[in-house]
């Protein structure tokens, strides 16, 4: 019981931080207005700065098993999740339309890879471990935008490609090149110490703007029925799928830190890009909104419980005492 209060612990600052944008908004501290221009300060700026600051010089970057097998491992979880939803979508029964199934198994099928277990990363294991998951979620990445966006739109898998070409994909590329020609201490300090400053505030910001667009899109939830969508939902992500992720990093010949960003990507709930998809790709919003939302509010009690179970069966060890 306690190293589950001690895991609660770890995860309920993020969910607070989430919490913080929701109030802001009501309060119209934050405005919707500001949402596109602070976003684009986080992927263009801030979120480049923390990978940079995570990856150079990260010493779990120089082995093999991280730098190929976690893109791949990423995008095979992903892809997994997407096929294991759309295969449950019938769940949905028959008045679900297609963009409400094609949407649920997008939506259901993929993980919070970003600004949930990013902190949870720091705070239960180590620098290596968020370095390696930055590298595993070029993999989800690839998998969201070739299957996820033909999933969900039935356009071509080619389509998603050029989707790829954004600051954070190639702030990783970048810093990975880099640790093969420079070491971190012949960059000036005070470039890296700039670039670790900048990048300390992509998460805090990151989850308020998570908190501040659940406080837009929450009244349209109480507006519709959709209760068979969010318990389907939760029965997908947070209990089908994280038995099939914590099956391939017990079963795989990974490296230790490979292992941790799966148990990571295992416990998440829906990540939040699926709603903007959805708008964007001829998708149901609505459904994606109920997913998102469902798996969010049930994780605050699953999300401990799979990383105290994945910690166990993987044999993995917390930073901190639980």
């Amino acid at each position: 019981m306690s190293s589950y209060l001690a895991l609660l612990n770890s995860v309920l600052p993020v969910l607070g931080v989430i919490a913080s944008g929701y109030a802001i908004r009501r309060w119209n501290w934050l405005t919707e207005e500001a949402d596109a221009s602070l976003m684009r300060v986080v992927t263009h700026l801030l979120a480049p700065c923390l990978i940079v600051d995570t990856i150079l010089g990260n010493p779990a970057m120089g082995r093999l098993g991280n730098v190929l097998a976690a893109p791949v491992l990423g995008f095979v979880t992903t892809a997994l999740g997407i096929a294991v939803a759309w295969w449950l979508r019938r769940g949905l029964g028959p008045a679900a339309d297609a963009p409400q199934q094609r949407t649920f198994a997008l939506a259901s099928g993929l993980f919070n890879y970003g600004y949930i277990p990013l902190p949870l990363a720091q705070t239960l294991f180590t620098q290596a471990t968020v370095g390696v998951l930055f590298v595993q979620n070029i993999g989800v990445e690839l998998a969201m935008w070739l299957i996820g966006l033909a999933v969900l739109s039935g356009r071509p898998w080619q389509e998603g490609w050029r989707q790829l070409a954004n600051p954070p994909v190639f702030a990783i590329l970048g810093a990975l090149a880099l640790n093969f020609v420079v070491a971190r201490e012949s960059i000036p300090f005070a470039v890296m110490q700039g670039a670790h400053l900048l990048g300390q505030c992509a998460i805090p910001l990151g989850l308020i703007l998570i908190g501040a667009v659940i406080a837009d899109l929450l009244p349209a939830l109480r507006e519709h029925r959709g209760w068979r969508v969010v318990a389907l939902a939760c029965a997908v992500r947070l209990g089908v799928l994280p038995g099939v992720i914590l099956a391939l990093a017990w079963l795989l010949p990974v490296t230790e830190e490979v292992k941790q960003v799966l148990l990571l990507h295992a416990a998440m709930p829906a990540a939040v890009f699926p709603i903007v998809m959805a708008r964007h790709y001829g998708g149901d919003a609505g459904t994606a909104l109920r997913v998102v939302l469902g798996t969010s509010l049930a994780s605050v009690v699953t999300m401990p419980i799979w990383l105290k179970l994945g910690m166990h069966l993987l044999g993995l060890h917390a930073r901190t005492a639980l």
